[in-house]
């Protein structure tokens, strides 16, 4: 089932283009990438989700009905990567109060706001000034605001800046358990090691158009350009003169190589086996997100009839 679908969304900024004829749909429970350079419309985007911008053209669905932003802008939690909390408050506070603000009481506001912060070790923090806060401490506390009232759309623009890998880790944890739990994230960020990493399906966005839409493991499958890492026993050799396959580079026992045109892996290992050369590891080598990313942004052609803006 979809939470959210996206058909068709155009929007401009007198002559500029910022959302170009963009489609997709977001599954209940699933954790979703929304990808990009600096530039390439995701901002927009998000801002059209949350209903901050209405498109020009196209519609968004929210639960398979038109997305109605007086309604369901409070079944959104927005965590964006410019945050906006009041430094002379002190933290526990806040919390408080964008907790009221999101429609709980004041006692289910104190309630979720204590879970959270011990849950997030944050307890010693509820009378500081926001001012004091370390950029990690002042991430978890945004954090916490954004998913404080349980809402069944999350969105988190760069959400581990400033985290020490021990904090990011656990928001990590976090993310899992909310996705696990029913919650729907929509997770934006340039880090594409984290992409791997958490995400179930990606849209990659560039220019205003949509470059690329599918799971992580059916898009590294398409772009996989069929290298092959080995390592062999000690004191052997891959032998160089084949028509099977060409050697990239080696270091000792273990190299890397592409298979020519029409062959396979499995050729590759009939052909040693057969020549009693002992093979210790074997494996495909697939392109990270973030050689992806690389070769298609930088492919995206440069002349159109706007610029882009976020």
């Amino acid at each position: 089932m979809h939470l959210l679908e996206l058909k068709h969304i155009r929007k401009h900024f007198a002559t500029q283009k910022a959302v170009d004829d963009i489609s997709f749909s977001i599954e209940t429970g699933s954790i979703f990438g929304l990808l990009g350079p600096n530039g390439a419309g995701k901002t927009t985007l998000l801002r059209i989700i949350t209903g901050i911008f209405n498109p020009d053209e196209g519609e968004v669905l929210f639960e398979g009905r038109k997305f109605d932003p007086a309604k369901d802008v409070s079944l959104i939690g927005y965590m964006p990567e410019e945050k906006g909390l009041y430094k002379k408050m002190k933290v526990g506070e806040q919390a408080l109060y964008f907790g009221q603000l999101k429609g709980l009481s004041y006692s289910e506001a104190a309630e979720k706001v204590r879970f959270w912060f011990n849950r997030l070790e944050m307890n010693t923090w509820w009378n500081k000034k926001v001012e004091d806060l370390s950029k990690g401490m002042h991430q978890k506390l945004q954090f916490i605001i954004t998913v404080l009232h349980q809402p069944r759309l999350i969105i988190l623009d760069e959400p581990f800046s400033g985290l020490d890998p021990v904090n990011a880790n656990v928001i990590k944890d976090e993310i899992f358990r909310l996705a696990k739990e029913g919650s729907t994230i929509i997770f934006s960020t340039h880090r594409m090691e984290q992409v791997e990493e958490i995400c179930d399906h990606i849209v990659l966005v560039n220019k205003g158009k949509k470059l690329l839409d599918g799971s992580v493991h059916e898009i590294k499958q398409e772009y996989k350009e069929h290298v092959y890492s080995i390592e062999l026993g000690a004191s052997s050799s891959l032998p160089v003169d084949t028509d099977i396959y060409e050697i990239i580079s080696h270091k000792g026992s273990r190299y890397l190589f592409k298979m020519k045109e029409s062959h396979s892996g499995n050729e590759v290992l009939d052909y040693l086996i057969r020549r009693n050369i002992p093979i210790l590891s074997f494996n495909e080598v697939l392109p990270s997100l973030n050689d992806i990313f690389i070769k298609l942004v930088e492919s995206t052609p440069a002349s159109r009839q706007f610029e882009t803006v976020s």
